[in-house]
This record gives C-alpha cells, sequence and structure tokens, in this order.
C-alpha cells in the first residue's frame, strides 16, 4: 500500500480516516499492525459501531491513500462484519487466515504456511509510530533471532510564514463647511462744497432766483464668488515592516530504553498496551 512513490509510515496511516470502496466513511485507523520479519504495515485496525467501540481489521493490500483518506477495496459491511480478534498485540497465523479468508484475499493455507498475502510463518505486531521495530521476530516454533536494531526518530519544528489579511484601510472625502473673512478695499464717494470767487472779466450770467443742482454719488460694495480649483493629491501606500517573533509548539521525539528481561513487549498500539 502506497502514497505517491513511497510507502505510507505508520504515523502517517493512525492519522488517517478510512473509506470504502463506494467512498462510505468506515471510521479513524485505530492501530497499525506490521509484518515482524519486513515491517511494513500489513494491517490495521479501524473503529467502528456506536461511538467506535468496536475495531476492524482490514488489510492493507490494495489499500491507497491521498494524505488524508485511506481507501479500501471492501465495502463498509464487510468491514465491520469481519472476524472478532483479540490478538493482545500480536496476530498469530490462524487469526491471520481466517482474516484473509473474510476478505476473499490469497493469505494462508490450510497449515498455517504463508503463500501470497501471507507471505513467511512471522507474526504481525501492533505499533504506533515509525522506526518502532520489534526487538525479535518470533516464527511459530517459538524460536527468535535478533534484528539489527531500531531506528529512533524524533519530529523537527519548520516555521514557515502564511500572508493573511489583518484589515482594510480607505480614503473617504467629505464636505465640510467653514467660514472665511478676509479684508478687501473698497471706495465711495463723498460731497464736498467747493466755493471760488468769479474772475473780472469772466463772462458768466447773473440771476437772481432760486435754483438747485445735484451729483450722483458712487460707492464700491463688496462682491463675493466661489470657484472649485484642486489644490491636493492624497493616496494610500503599504510599507512592509519586518518584527521578530518568537514561537513555540511542542515536539515528539522517540526514546530507546534497554529493558533485560524475558517478558518484553513487542509494541503497543495507538491507545497503548492491550492486557
Amino acid at each position: 500500500m502506497s502514497a505517491g512513490n513511497g510507502f505510507l509510515s505508520t504515523e502517517q496511516l493512525v492519522r488517517l480516516t478510512a473509506y470504502d470502496a463506494d467512498g462510505e466513511k468506515i471510521g479513524s485507523i485505530g492501530q497499525v499492525y506490521r509484518d515482524d520479519a519486513t515491517g511494513r504495515p500489513e494491517w490495521v485496525t479501524v473503529k467502528t459501531g456506536w461511538f467506535g467501540m468496536k475495531e476492524s481489521f482490514v488489510p492493507l493490500a490494495g489499500a491507497r491513500s491521498d494524505g488524508e483518506a485511506l481507501h479500501v477495496p471492501h465495502v463498509r459491511d464487510v468491514v465491520k462484519e469481519a472476524p472478532r480478534v483479540d490478538a493482545d498485540q500480536h496476530l498469530d497465523a490462524d487469526e491471520e487466515r481466517r482474516l484473509y479468508q473474510h476478505y476473499g484475499l490469497a493469505g494462508s493455507d490450510g497449515n498455517g504456511k504463508g503463500n501470497g498475502k501471507g507471505k513467511g510463518k512471522g507474526h504481525r505486531t501492533a505499533v504506533d509510530a515509525p522506526g518502532i521495530a520489534t526487538g525479535t521476530y518470533v516464527d511459530d516454533r517459538g524460536e527468535g533471532r535478533g534484528r539489527d536494531g531500531m531506528i529512533r526518530s524524533e519530529e523537527r519544528l519548520r516555521v514557515g510564514t502564511a500572508n493573511e489579511e489583518v484589515g482594510r484601510a480607505r480614503l473617504k472625502k467629505v464636505v465640510v463647511t467653514e467660514n472665511v473673512t478676509t479684508t478687501v478695499p473698497v471706495s465711495h464717494e463723498e460731497v464736498r462744497v467747493v466755493r471760488e470767487p468769479v474772475r473780472e472779466g469772466e463772462r458768466v450770467r447773473g440771476d437772481i432766483g432760486e435754483a438747485e443742482t445735484e451729483v450722483t454719488l458712487h460707492a464700491e460694495r463688496p462682491v463675493t464668488r466661489k470657484e472649485t480649483v484642486p489644490v491636493e493629491r492624497v493616496r494610500l501606500e503599504t510599507e512592509r515592516v519586518t518584527e521578530q517573533k518568537e514561537v513555540s509548539d511542542s515536539v515528539r521525539k522517540e526514546q530507546i530504553r534497554y529493558e533485560d528481561g524475558k517478558d518484553t513487549r513487542r509494541g503497543e498500539g495507538r491507545n497503548g498496551p492491550r492486557r
């Protein structure tokens, strides 16, 4: 079972949700069982039933993943009706044969010897993270042979940046009214009486009687008018400002401990070892 050009690790598998051949959701992955000899994942348990209380075994043969879901080539009812196996972290040959027969796969012959998908006589061990290998490969005769060791893995924190919208700024033009006071010079005409004596010899007719004369007076008054003129151009600009921010998160890492004793656990499921 692969995703892209590489095989999925155990940690990637337990994060997936299983879907059947018709695209119906079955449930989330509970545990991953892999061959003690090859280390390759071969079985997963899918949480089914009310509130996911039941775990059904599903073979990874023919399954595919798109990185978010595990698509198995079996319908949901077949998965839910799979034989109930309480393997205590292991699938022995008989249990695996019953499961292969339920799914119609060539997995084991009547003598418990592998042929096809169940090739080999080793048990299948449940694990919960990549790199946790069983310490011993146990065959059907109870004999074991040592493995080279185990791979210790740890998570590294990779920090990047994501561009997101945090707010908006806008320009809005409104009209306001204000009073403007200015000074302008104005002029007006005033009347004054000028008296000039008549010179001797000047021909002026003299009459006695009533008469009147008038002059027109003029004055300037302030006159206002309004005109619209452009005075300023206003625009918005953005400026990138870089600052340092601390980012913290939790990362996991594996620790390898040495245990001396005959009763050695071979692996643990996603929710811990079964008792």
